[in-house]
């Protein structure tokens, strides 16, 4: 796309419909981004035995490693999606990489806990804004069809890959040089992909307005203090106030952001985005689903502490469900050309559903082939199976004009919902036992991973009910 192109007046749809030159490049470049962002959610996991024993963390301290990157993330996330519409996708897209990999920089070289708390919330900062405008990138430069369905196959199987492969690339990193390593790699990353996202990617048109500041804040807010309650449920219990001070807090900030919402001139998000039965489907279930994969942060200290593997070992325990997930991943597009969408979808949910149950029971003498290896298969292939349509279903039969807010809805509940479950799952985990032998790490890693199956068992239900009845986008009204 020239320049010239972008000053003319033809509608943002025929931009939207074209294919991009070099579009191979194109989508490595948004791909290997999107890789970064999700590598981190995960990369931390095999470190952290590492990172508790340097540092002296405490259990519910050390989810506050995850916590403060995927919360600040998540809450900003909307923000970051309707900065891409108001200055462009591509030049806001190369502003988050130089912040992603500067932040990186600092969790890195974090000295005390603090450092490091507060370094990945600046990190998650950066992520806010590349995630919506890498995949607000991505749905304009490729019409709907089967090249969104190739390219979107190609971005989601890196949601699977970045999550199942930063375990192994943190345990690796970890066991080789230290947890410090995997930040830093990071940084040449960044920089390649801003050389090249220079030189290949096409600028979108800027639009007039103004940013949705106070639903930006109510709903970073609200999710900041749900989380919070829900964190001071594992040390204080449910009925302190402690806890429920911030959980009503959070309940009506957020009731606030829908008002505001429901008021504002150009909305954060404009909630007509949740008209589409699917569409609303698509976002509740990538909710549930994405938070139940947080079960992994207590899988990865399981086979640590019971098995008393090293973080590479550790890291590699994941592998099966990683090169499971890209097997399947990269047969989702000739699948939907063949079976419906909800029909994919469905099946690859029931799949992660039942492996995870199957994990679930681990225990102190659970071998790792029959309890650990085998489960993950199940949940690789399912992964591979969900990623793709989850995502198409939750920003196609948009408008061009509406793709950073739908892109930035689907990053958000996505972070949202990790943010949250993980919170619920280490407050269950912590109600099983508060030692920090391996059996009660065992007993803390099957409850917790049970919490995951019953979110997942909620994701098959939200499936059933609202996507699978329901037509596809093709043939629902543009947004």
């Amino acid at each position: 796309m020239t320049t010239t192109a972008q000053r003319t007046s033809a509608p943002a749809a025929k931009r939207a419909g074209r294919t991009p030159a070099h579009a191979t490049v194109v989508l490595a470049i948004i791909c290997v981004s999107y890789f970064m962002v999700i590598l981190d959610n995960s990369i931390v996991f095999t470190g952290l035995p590492q990172i508790r024993s340097a540092m002296g963390f405490s259990e519910t301290g050390l989810s506050w490693i995850t916590n403060a990157y995927v919360l600040v993330f998540g809450g900003l996330l909307l923000l970051g999606a309707r900065a891409g519409d108001l200055f462009g996708h591509r030049r806001v897209f190369l502003f988050s990489l130089v912040v992603f990999s500067l932040t990186s920089l600092l969790v890195g070289a974090a000295q005390t806990q603090w450092w490091l708390i507060g370094a990945r919330a600046l990190q998650g900062v950066g992520a806010a804004v590349l995630a919506p405008s890498a995949l607000s990138l991505l749905t304009r430069s490729f019409a709907e069809g089967r090249a969104r369905n190739r390219a979107m196959a190609a971005y989601s199987a890196v949601a699977g890959l970045g999550a199942a492969l930063g375990l192994v690339v943190g345990g690796l990193t970890a066991d080789l040089i230290s947890w410090r390593a995997g930040f830093f790699l990071n940084v040449p990353v960044g920089v390649l992909m801003m050389v090249m996202a220079l030189r290949y990617l096409p600028e979108t048109e800027r639009r007039g307005g103004l940013f949705d500041v106070a639903g930006a804040l109510l709903a970073t807010l609200g999710s900041t203090a749900l989380v919070l309650g829900i964190v001071d449920a594992a040390d204080v219990g449910w009925t302190a106030p402690a806890t429920l001070i911030p959980l009503a807090a959070g309940a009506v900030l957020l009731s606030s952001f829908v008002a505001v919402e429901r008021r504002a001139a150009q909305p954060i998000v404009p909630l007509r985005l949740f008209a589409g039965r699917e569409r609303s489907g698509a976002y509740v279930t990538r909710m549930l689903y994405m938070g139940a994969m947080m079960g992994f942060f207590f899988t990865a200290q399981f086979v640590q502490s019971v098995y008393h593997w090293t973080p590479l070992q550790a890291g590699l325990a994941f592998l099966p469900m990683t090169l499971v997930n890209f097997v399947f991943a990269v047969q989702v597009p000739r699948l939907l050309e063949r079976v419906a969408r909800p029909l994919v979808l469905v099946t690859g949910v029931a799949l992660t559903t039942a492996g995870m149950a199957w994990l679930s029971r681990l225990g102190l003498h659970t071998p790792y082939l029959t309890g650990v290896g085998l489960p993950m298969v199940l949940i690789g292939a399912g992964q591979g199976l969900t990623l793709a349509p989850l995502t198409s279903s939750g920003v196609d039969g948009v408008a061009p004009s509406a793709a950073g807010a739908a892109s930035g809805l689907v990053n958000t509940v996505h972070q949202i919902g990790s943010a949250l479950a993980l919170s619920i799952l280490t407050a269950v985990a912590a109600s099983v036992s508060t030692g920090h032998s391996a059996a009660d790490i065992a007993a803390r890693s099957g409850a917790a991973l049970t919490g995951s199956a019953v979110l997942l068992a909620l994701a098959v239900a939200t499936v059933l009910i609202l996507i699978v009845p329901s037509r596809t986008p093709r043939k629902e009204r543009t947004l």
